[in-house]
């Protein structure tokens, strides 16, 4: 039933994408320099790109690897509420014999324990516990970790993430396990309506549902917290707008952010990777975060829709023959075209003048609101939208230019044509019917003097015998 309702949800969301206008990014520049490598900064409700930096180069994902674990888990788990016990031996590798245990994140987790699988769900998104992480990824993939990581790979060629490859559910340090910012942000997307990630993904504190007093005596003051500072209210990171999703930390690899921020009705998705670990100093720093907070102060404060074409705009005409009076009609745009933009560039650098015609000329009569053709508009080369044309105005026909152009077009006609050539058949049938007569005619004629004349030998025969 999972897999049933999380193939309609994928579908669910591929709809607004093919409706989504021709222009897709705008790529406006940031003044503050990000030192984030790899970032995209999307608009949800437009599902416009509005920044962008090396969003296709090819980065380790550490635990954002989470997101997919999370939807391969609720999309092939039947039953969420099913107890597991930790097993250490499930992940104790990972736990103690790691290349840079620096990177290994845990939640306080320890053998003999027992969760739901949802509980530990929130244990991998919200802290990114490798204890989590490896169990899902050993019980989902029936007791074969490497299933589960077929599955994930899987399930990213199934929605198009097309420079991504996982390696395993933890998001420990791997060379060949590798994304890009462009195909995080589409697998954010694609999670967020798998039914409970957002909820799981978004939430700062949770409990685990299944108490465990033997490991752990003050089991109702344990809690798991998000490790999205962002989110923390008494961090000075804070940050009202921002929710979840998901924070990565590998010493090779940088920090990275992946966050949802809503204000004032605008809805924004930030992928920020590999940002520095530490400065020169080796003192330990967190751009990943000043980065977020950048990019989504600059979007609610500088980006807003604008009207880039009013649907009053007058930009062209098309000649129009027989028309009376004008002997052309103006054009204007079908409906307005608005677009997020950033208000620190003038709207009048938007060409909008590359247009096609549907037609070179038209003949009156043109009806108001008629479609004429086309208008594109560009930005720095980067094509925004198309918007249909149409008539600004009827235009009437001329009953004279029309009778003489009527009159004068009517031998080029084709009735003009046919006319003709039943006139030319007609002529030619009533000749030969001609020639025929007289054809006739003649031979009754040559027959009677014929007659004639053997009865007139005859009558002087008779009379020669007398």
């Amino acid at each position: 039933m999972k897999k049933i309702l999380s193939a309609l949800a994928a579908l669910v969301m591929t709809v607004p994408l093919l409706c989504v206008p021709n222009a897709d990014a705008i790529n406006f520049t940031l003044k503050t320099p990000l030192q984030s490598e790899s970032v995209i900064l999307i608009n949800r409700d437009t599902d416009t790109v509005i920044n962008e930096k090396n969003a296709d180069a090819q980065q380790m994902p550490g635990p954002l690897v989470n997101i997919m674990a999370a939807v391969v888990t609720i999309e092939n788990c039947d039953n969420l509420n099913q107890e597991i016990t930790m097993n250490e031996e499930v992940y104790s590798d990972i736990l103690f014999n790691s290349e840079y245990p620096d990177d290994v994140r845990t939640a306080e987790i320890y053998n003999g324990d027992v969760f739901t699988v949802t509980d530990l769900l929130y244990a991998m998104m919200l802290t990114s516990s490798m204890e989590a992480s490896q169990t899902l990824a050993y019980y989902i993939g029936g007791s074969n970790v490497d299933n589960f990581v077929n599955s994930m790979n899987q399930k990213a060629e199934e929605i198009g993430l097309e420079n991504t490859h996982f390696t395993n559910a933890t998001g420990l340090y791997d060379t060949n396990q590798y994304t890009t910012a462009r195909d995080m942000a589409k697998l954010t997307e694609y999670a967020l309506t798998v039914p409970l990630f957002e909820q799981i993904a978004t939430t700062y504190e949770y409990k685990p549902s299944v108490p465990n007093d033997t490991n752990h005596e003050d089991f109702n003051s344990w809690t798991w917290t998000h490790s999205n500072e962002m989110m923390n209210p008494e961090s000075a990171n804070y940050y009202n707008a921002v929710k979840g999703i998901k924070t990565a930390n590998l010493q090779e690899a940088g920090r990275s952010i992946i966050s949802l921020a809503s204000k004032d009705g605008n809805n924004y998705l930030a992928v920020l990777m590999n940002s520095p670990v530490s400065d020169a100093d080796g003192n330990l720093v967190y751009s990943h975060i000043d980065d977020a907070t950048t990019l989504f102060d600059w979007a609610f404060t500088h980006i807003s829709y604008q009207v880039l074409l009013a649907d009053t705009a007058e930009v062209g005409e098309i000649p129009v023959e027989l028309a009376d009076g004008n002997d052309y009609v103006l054009a204007r745009p079908k409906e307005e075209f608005s677009l997020l933009w950033y208000d620190e560039i003038d709207t009048s650098v938007v060409n909008k003048y590359d247009i096609k015609w549907y037609k070179k000329s038209l003949q009156a009569p043109v009806k108001k609101g008629e479609p004429l053709g086309e208008v594109t508009l560009k930005y720095n080369g980067e094509e925004l939208g198309t918007v249909e044309l149409v008539a600004v105005s009827d235009v009437n026909r001329s009953a004279s230019k029309y009778n003489l152009f009527a009159v004068t077009k009517f031998p080029k006609s084709k009735w003009f044509r046919t006319a003709l050539t039943v006139s030319f058949v007609l002529c030619a049938i009533y000749i030969l019917m001609c020639i025929y007569s007289y054809v006739l005619f003649k031979n009754r004629q040559k027959n009677s003097k014929t007659k004639y004349k053997s009865q007139r030998n005859r009558t002087t025969n008779s009379r020669s015998e007398k």
